[in-house]
């Protein structure tokens, strides 16, 4: 596959192009203040009410479902239906436009102790300490770069060509299934790079000693979804904890969707080791507009995705509160059309489209691809 719609840019346009994104980050920053506040406690109470709700909801269900001894009772399926919905609503909101979002230190001006992205632990198996290594800094820094970005496949699928093929990847349909089901818990091990064990390149001991915190963190998560809140409803726990099962498949499938579809669209490229050394501030704008593509949707798209439906300009400004990412657009895009570099976007169906095409066709071998105009090598300092 080639890539025609990126034109070559001259060292000199280059840098001008990365001068650009660098001014109009500084004039976003300077004017952040009491909306962006008021945006993100909204965003922290909407989390709390609606799982608040819908923990209360799946339990009224099951108590109803219980005494009525009819688990089908309009009654009992309204409450369980509605209460695991809004329970999903909630850890979906924790988790991409609350959790993500500060663990990039969006809102640490604010000097909020909650929304502390060097200390927020969010909702799920994995820990926030593990997260900021392998997402904030491995893979913000290295984005799509083979053999230092992890998320590349994250060590199971094979989604460029540029991966190299082994007969394992024939399954890669049914793993990619299975993978997003249980999202969270690949998310949670993947910095325990459990196939360099396997391989004999750690050693036991170290992989134990790098599972201890992930392993409580787990062992929390268990405990409160399948076994705390479960418990609550008494003898008739089993609808409640079949509701947060259900809350957390869906949670998982819908991150896996917008994360595989910032990163794996059809015109997403990878990059070289040696194509990222020392390379300016212009080429590394670059590599992030050429690893990364948007969806559209309007403002509903936006929230439900942690605004990562501008995963662009999150990889453009990682620091730089998701809610002023819509704004920010207008002008990215207009900077990338005058620069004659392709923006990447496209609606949910057709981007995922491309994802699931991408799966498909790389279980089986394929020749890398050859970009028409690939990103100018750096001059190292």
């Amino acid at each position: 596959m080639t890539t025609p719609r990126n034109r070559p840019l001259p060292r000199e346009e280059l840098e001008r192009f990365g001068h650009e994104l660098d001014e109009m980050r500084a004039r976003t920053v300077a004017t952040l203040g009491q909306r962006d506040a008021d945006y993100i406690r909204v965003v922290y109470a909407a989390v709390r009410w609606t799982g608040f709700a819908g923990r209360l909801l799946l339990w009224l269900g099951a108590i109803v479902g219980g005494l009525l001894a009819d688990v089908f009772h309009p009654a009992t399926l309204s409450g369980l239906i509605v209460g695991t919905l809004l329970l999903a609503l909630s850890k979906i909101l924790e988790n991409m436009e609350l959790g993500h979002n500060v663990m990039h230190g969006q809102y640490d001006w604010m000097r909020d102790p909650h929304l502390d992205g060097r200390t927020y632990e969010w909702d799920i198996v994995g820990t926030g300490d593990n997260w900021r290594k392998t997402h904030n800094y491995r893979h913000h820094t290295w984005t799509n770069v083979r053999g230092m970005d992890d998320d590349i496949g994250y060590g199971l699928l094979r989604i460029f060509p540029e991966q190299r093929w082994k007969p394992f990847h024939l399954a890669q349909p049914l793993i990619a299934v299975v993978f997003a089901l249980l999202f969270e818990w690949g998310i949670a091990i993947q910095d325990l790079r459990i196939g360099r064990w396997f391989a004999g390149k750690t050693s036991f001991a170290k992989l134990r000693a790098q599972f201890r915190p992930v392993g409580r963190k787990m062992a929390r998560q268990v405990l409160k979804d399948y076994l705390f809140f479960p418990l609550l409803a008494g003898p008739f726990f089993l609808p409640v904890l079949i509701g947060n099962a259900v809350a957390n498949v869906l949670r998982n499938l819908w991150t896996y969707i917008i994360i595989f579809c910032g990163h794996f669209t059809a015109d997403v490229e990878t990059f070289s080791k040696e194509s990222a050394i020392g390379e300016s501030r212009g080429h590394w704008y670059l590599r992030q507009l050429r690893g990364s593509s948007n969806l559209t949707g309007g403002r509903l798209m936006n929230l439900m995705s942690g605004n990562l439906s501008h995963q662009i300009e999150h990889h453009f400004f990682p620091d730089v509160p998701a809610n002023r990412y819509a704004a920010m657009a207008i002008e990215v895009r207009a900077i990338c059309a005058r620069y004659g570099q392709h923006y990447n976007t496209g609606s949910l169906p057709k981007q995922f489209g491309e994802v699931i095409w991408r799966i498909l066709r790389h279980a089986l071998p394929s020749r890398p691809r050859t970009y028409g105009n690939p990103v100018p090598e750096p001059v190292a300092s």
